[in-house]
C-alpha cells in the first residue's frame, strides 16, 4: 500500500475516536441534525476501520506463511504446500481489501446518498428520438427494479407516435456499504445518448441516428434546499393533455411553475390533483435550480471533471446504442459490450460499475497528487 494511503487511513482512524467522543456529548445528542450527520460519518469510518483491520490481519497471515516456508527445519512437504496456498490466498485478499479501502477513502459528495431525479428529453431525430426516450425510461426503470429501488414517474410529455418528448423519473433506494445511494450510482448517466437503428417507420430499412439527453439530479434535501421566494415564481394552471377522459376537459389540474430570476421551468400534469401536481413540479424545479447552482460553482472553481468520466455536461455524447450490431459503447471509458438487448431490459450493472471504478481511479489520482 502506498504511504499516502496509509497516512490517510491513520487519520481516518483517529477521526473515528473523535466521533466516538462526540456522539456521547450532550450538545450533540440534543442537536438531532448534527447527531444524524455524525452517526452517518461514524458508520462509514467504522466500516473503513474494519476493512483496515482485515487488511493488517491478512498481511500478518502472509508474513507468517513466508516465515514458515523460510524455516530450514520445515521437513513436512504438506506444510510447505499449505503455506504456499495461504500466501496466494492472502495476496488475493490483500489486493481486494486495498482496492476497497482506496474507494472508501475517496471523499464522498454529500448528494451521493440522495434519491435521484432522472430527466430524459428527446433530441434530434423527431419521432424516433421520442421512441428512444421511452426506451431509456424503461431501461432505467428496469435497472432500478433489479437493484431493489423504488420508482415514481413524476412528469411525462407523451409524443404523438409513442415515447416521450420529456419524462422525469424519481428513484429512491438504500445506500451501499460505501454510503453511495441512487444519485451516486447514476450521476454519470448524465449526457447525450445516441441511438443507431432502423426506425419502425422506415420503409427501406435504412439505419437512422437519433439522440436523447439524460440529466440525473439529486433530489433536494429539505433541510438544505434552496429557499424559493414565492414572489419569484409564476404558477400557471392549464388543462392536462392526453388520456384522461372527461376529467381532461373539465379540470385545470396541470401546473407549470417558472422561476423568474433564472427562467427555469418545471411542469407536471400526470396526477388528477392540482395540489399534487404543484408539489411535484416544485420538487423538480428545486432540483433544477440546485443543479444550475452546482454547475456554476463547479465552473468557477474549475472543478468540472473532464477526464475518464467526462464533464457530465448534458451536451456531451457519452454513449451510443447500436441496435444492428447489438452493441453499446460508452465513449468516456472506451467500454463496449455486445448485449444491447439485455441492457435495454435493465442489465446495466456492468456499465454503471465500470463508470464508478473509472471515477474512483480519477479521484484517487487527484488525492495522491494533492498529498504532501
Amino acid at each position: 500500500m502506498k504511504e499516502f494511503l496509509r497516512q490517510t487511513l491513520e487519520r481516518q482512524l483517529a477521526r473515528l475516536q473523535e466521533l466516538d467522543a462526540l456522539l456521547s456529548a450532550a450538545d450533540v445528542v440534543n442537536d438531532l441534525e448534527r447527531f444524524r450527520k455524525l452517526t452517518r460519518e461514524h458508520a462509514q469510518s467504522s466500516a473503513l476501520g474494519e476493512a483496515y483491520r482485515r487488511l493488517t490481519q491478512r498481511q500478518a497471515d502472509r508474513q507468517q506463511a513466508h516465515e514458515m516456508l523460510a524455516d530450514p527445519h520445515l521437513a513436512d512437504p504438506q506444510l510447505g504446500e499449505l503455506a504456499r496456498e495461504e500466501i496466494a490466498a492472502a495476496e488475493q485478499d490483500i489486493a481486494e481489501l486495498e482496492k476497497q479501502l482506496q474507494l472508501m477513502l475517496i471523499a464522498k459528495d454529500p448528494d451521493d446518498a440522495r434519491p435521484a431525479l432522472i430527466e430524459i428529453r428527446a433530441g434530434t431525430g423527431g419521432d424516433e428520438s421520442a421512441l428512444f426516450a421511452g426506451d431509456l425510461l424503461r431501461m432505467y426503470t428496469r435497472y432500478a427494479q433489479r437493484c431493489g429501488w423504488q420508482c415514481e414517474l413524476i412528469s411525462t410529455s407523451p409524443a404523438e407516435l409513442g415515447g416521450y418528448k420529456e419524462a422525469v423519473l424519481r428513484i429512491e433506494g438504500p445506500c451501499d456499504a460505501q454510503g453511495v445511494g441512487v444519485y451516486g450510482k447514476l450521476r454519470l448517466e448524465s449526457g447525450g445518448h445516441r441511438v443507431q437503428r432502423v426506425p419502425a417507420t422506415e420503409a427501406q430499412g435504412r439505419i437512422h441516428t437519433s439522440a436523447c439527453t439524460v440529466a440525473v439530479l439529486p433530489e433536494p434535501d429539505e433541510a438544505q434546499a434552496v429557499k424559493l421566494n414565492a414572489a419569484e415564481l409564476r404558477i400557471d394552471t392549464y388543462r392536462a393533455s392526453g388520456a384522461g377522459g372527461q376529467h381532461v376537459n373539465k379540470t385545470d389540474s396541470a401546473v407549470r411553475i417558472t422561476h423568474l430570476p433564472t427562467g427555469i421551468v418545471a411542469e407536471c400534469q400526470d396526477d388528477r390533483s392540482q395540489h399534487r401536481n404543484k408539489a411535484r413540479a416544485l420538487q423538480v424545479l428545486l432540483a433544477r435550480i440546485q443543479d444550475k447552482q452546482r454547475s456554476e460553482q463547479a465552473a468557477k472553481d474549475a472543478a468540472l471533471r473532464k477526464g475518464l468520466v467526462g464533464s457530465g455536461d448534458r451536451s456531451d455524447r457519452i454513449r451510443t446504442y447500436n441496435f444492428p450490431q447489438g452493441r453499446l459503447s460508452d465513449h468516456r471509458i472506451n467500454m463496449t459490450v455486445y448485449k444491447l438487448d439485455q441492457v435495454m431490459e435493465g442489465d446495466l450493472g456492468d456499465v454503471v460499475d465500470a463508470l464508478q471504478v473509472a471515477r474512483g481511479a480519477e479521484l484517487l489520482a487527484e488525492l495522491e497528487n494533492a498529498a504532501p
